[in-house]
């Protein structure tokens, strides 16, 4: 638990800018630790499609492997997993161990800029990630390609906070996700996110009131 725990701490850092505009838009994403800079910058929201008989949506107009699972976004590059609760980050890094087995499932003709290495591989069949991983990772993970396809709904309303509209703020992306966003995350590792990051959310508010006293 530990262990998810620091992982998760890292995973709340997630949140700064994506957005696609209705062409193809430059992808560049950004992350440091906990934020980095993987180089995927975009101007609007992103149009999300569903990943056919998976819980899982990806993005068809971006040259990003960019996908949305169980209230977050998911972006696959230079062979690392990030993810944010919002469209254009923050980004966080995520280890394999803690990336969702549905987002692994996904089929590789739904990464819109696979890795040299997935050519070969069958387009209707999820990635060879063992290859990538490692045969440890692959144990531990068991059954990884079977299990719920039930999807959850995308947060449409960051549609409307683009360009200089859109959060740059961690802490008030957190409270227009809690205000406009009811959705409550389903598995397991995505659910302890959120439970973290609230509580991140209300021990810096308890911070910010106790320096206000001290002044």
């Amino acid at each position: 638990m530990l262990k998810i725990r620091n992982v998760i701490l890292v995973m709340g850092v997630l949140m700064t800018p994506l957005v696609a505009s209705p062409a193809v838009a430059e992808v560049s994403i950004g992350i440091g630790f906990p934020r980095v800079s993987i180089g995927i910058n975009l101007p609007a929201y992103p149009r999300l499609v569903r990943v056919p008989g998976y819980p899982v949506y990806y993005a068809p107009q971006l040259e990003a492997n960019f996908f949305f699972y169980d209230g977050m976004y998911w972006v696959f590059h230079h062979d690392n997993w990030y993810a944010s609760s919002w469209y254009n980050g923050p980004w966080a890094f995520v280890p394999p161990d803690y990336v969702p087995m549905y987002i692994l499932r996904v089929p590789v003709r739904y990464y819109r800029q696979p890795p040299t290495y997935f050519r070969g591989w069958r387009a209707d069949a999820p990635p060879r990630w063992k290859e990538n991983f490692g045969r440890d990772w692959e144990q531990r993970k068991g059954d990884w390609d079977k299990g719920d396809r039930r999807a959850a709904p995308p947060p449409v309303y960051q549609r409307q906070y683009s360009g200089d509209r859109y959060p740059q703020h961690v802490e008030r992306q957190r409270e227009l996700q809690q205000e406009k966003y009811r959705y409550q995350p389903r598995d397991p590792v995505v659910r302890q996110h959120y439970q973290e990051r609230g509580k991140d959310q209300s021990q810096g508010k308890s911070q910010g009131r106790d320096k206000g006293r001290d002044r």
